[in-house]
């Protein structure tokens, strides 16, 4: 069992011992140092199996690797790898399915209660000078016993779920596939249709993947549907969200706060209206980048590397073409 991985991103220091320490007999690694179309043509070009996160991978970097057997997401969204390429190569596509599920979760929640508690603006008034009790008193609100509307109900969005019991509110959900009746008790999740989650909810969480089905789901026409004052928080996709819609939506009052971690654009530009607004936390498309879970996805994605070199069946749950 052998063979060469290329890594389709630079990679920070910190994770080349760990890559080291569990990398299997026989394979080789390498990261690219840029990121340009060029830097992945090199890379893949002896390269048996590749790994990707953020760098969109094209036809174009597929075709220059003739040996690829195996392209596997660093994450879960495939939005960003030409899938019908992989398939006219016969390449096989997977991801890290559940391993970043526990911080994206915790982030979520993280997020939820700053917007909540306008924790971030306290911050910074307090840090600058101020001292913004009363402002901070007038426009904070609760998470506890609140109505909370899941989009998305994959690992992450059930780690949300777990996280929020504790909350003694209510969580709605909406899904593409209805849990079973005993799976909802369990997570204590009550099933809505879209629109009937974005007109209960207090709060909104987005956890769905960027597909045709998705992009642009929460516009004018969805804001419009929620209640005056709810929150927003987007951890999936900057496409899912109509971002002038949202800019809006915040101007207008008709949401009280959003917590972005995701953009159409990464990073988005220094003017972008988002990046400017007190009622806004914006990060860096860093919901799932916690350091000690980085073992868990590298083990993740290595070990389905290691099946594909054996011949073996990469898990359903992980096989995505």
């Amino acid at each position: 069992m052998s063979g060469h991985i290329a890594l389709l991103q630079p990679i920070a220091a910190e994770l080349e011992p760990i890559i080291a320490e569990v990398l299997p007999p026989g394979f080789t690694v390498t990261a690219v140092t840029g990121r340009s179309v060029e830097d992945l043509k090199a890379a893949v070009r002896d390269a048996d199996y590749a790994v990707w996160w953020d760098v969109p991978v094209t036809a174009e970097i597929l075709a220059a690797g003739p040996r690829l057997k195996l392209l596997h997401k660093w994450g879960v969204g495939i939005d960003n790898i030409d899938l019908e390429a992989c398939r006219a190569r016969g390449i096989q596509v997977a991801r890290t399915t559940g391993s970043n599920a526990g911080p994206v979760a915790e982030f979520t929640i993280g997020v939820m209660i700053a917007l909540a508690r306008r924790i971030v603006q306290a911050h910074i008034s307090t840090a600058a000078g101020g001292w913004e009790k009363n402002e901070v008193w007038k426009r904070s609100i609760m998470v506890s016993g609140k109505t909370v509307g899941i989009v998305g109900l994959g690992s992450i969005g059930k780690g949300v779920a777990q996280r929020l019991a504790g909350f003694e509110g209510h969580i709605l959900y909406h899904n593409r596939h209805r849990l079973p009746p005993a799976e909802e008790q369990a997570l204590g999740v009550a099933y809505r249709s879209l629109d009937a989650l974005l007109a209960e909810s207090d709060i909104v969480t987005l956890h769905c993947p960027l597909s045709p089905e998705t992009r642009g789901m929460i516009d004018a026409r969805a804001f419009g549907l929620m209640k005056r004052g709810a929150l927003l928080v987007n951890v999936a996709r900057g496409g899912v969200v109509v971002e002038a819609d949202l800019i809006e939506a915040l101007r207008n009052g008709t949401l009280a706060g959003a917590a972005v971690d995701v953009f159409d654009a990464e990073p988005p530009p220094p003017d972008h209206p988002l990046l400017h607004m007190d009622n806004v936390i914006v990060t860096p498309h860093s919901a799932s980048t916690a350091f000690e879970n980085s073992r868990k996805g590298i083990q993740h994605w290595l070990g389905n590397i290691a099946r594909v070199a054996r011949g073996e069946q990469i898990p359903e749950q992980d096989r995505v073409a």
